[in-house]
């Protein structure tokens, strides 16, 4: 069930580029493997897929341990300060940077290690209060000052939109940050890239991929809806 899913997303997607004129190759799939158990990500593995992501550090570090080396990592969930040491050398790409302190511990405990960390910044394009990121106009400073920290790479940025039964509402929030990743592109930020931007979820991936993501974070359309209560 759950490889049929991932090669029916997998279509998707390749459909949305074709729409669009870009290259499927362009966009990476991450399994959002968030409170399903190790069990499900072995299931998903034959598919071919290699990016899971999780939003809390602990039931990552557990499925790290468990599930094979190769596989990558990447944190999409809220970040706490206090959890990021539990992260070196585990994780492919941090999606969720949305401050300097939160960065600044960043570079502490991987700077121990001598590793490098690759994260994105987090942006709240739709502005719901209810949604960590910083404003699109907040962007550019705070990228000037995390680009100063030598063990933090910024790849790109990253937003979740808004939940939505309609993913058309959303074209606009995409449409805005491929424009600010652009705009901050053409700034030549010393040890800045935009070459990720991760956005798109099961409901509108599609769209977002028409916009111009090249990640994408799919959940409930490839292992089923969550059961938070457990």
């Amino acid at each position: 069930m759950i490889v049929e899913n991932i090669k029916q997303v997998e279509e998707n997607i390749k459909q949305a580029c074709e729409k669009v004129g870009r290259n499927p190759e362009e966009v990476t799939l991450i399994a959002v493997s968030k409170t399903k158990p190790y069990t499900a990500i072995e299931e998903a593995l034959p598919s071919g897929i290699l990016d899971y992501g999780e939003n809390k550090v602990q039931e990552l570090c557990d499925k790290f341990d468990i599930l094979p080396k190769n596989i990558r990592w990447h944190m999409i969930g809220h970040l706490q300060r206090n959890k990021v040491k539990y992260l070196v050398g585990k994780v492919q790409l941090i999606h969720s940077v949305d401050s300097l302190r939160l960065a600044e511990q960043i570079e502490k405990e991987f700077a121990k290690a001598d590793e490098i960390a690759n994260v994105l910044i987090e942006v709240n394009m739709a502005q719901e209060e209810s949604k960590f990121g910083i404003t699109s106009q907040e962007t550019e400073e705070l990228i000037r000052e995390i680009a100063k920290l030598p063990h933090v790479r910024i790849q790109g940025l990253m937003t979740i939109a808004p939940f939505t039964d309609n993913p058309e509402t959303n074209r606009i929030y995409f449409k805005n940050m491929k424009k600010l990743s652009v705009d901050i592109n053409n700034k030549n930020i010393d040890n800045v890239s935009m070459n990720v931007l991760s956005m798109g979820m099961t409901g509108d991936y599609q769209v977002a991929v028409e916009e111009g993501a090249t990640m994408v974070r799919v959940g409930t359309g490839i292992f089923g809806e969550r059961n938070y209560n457990i």
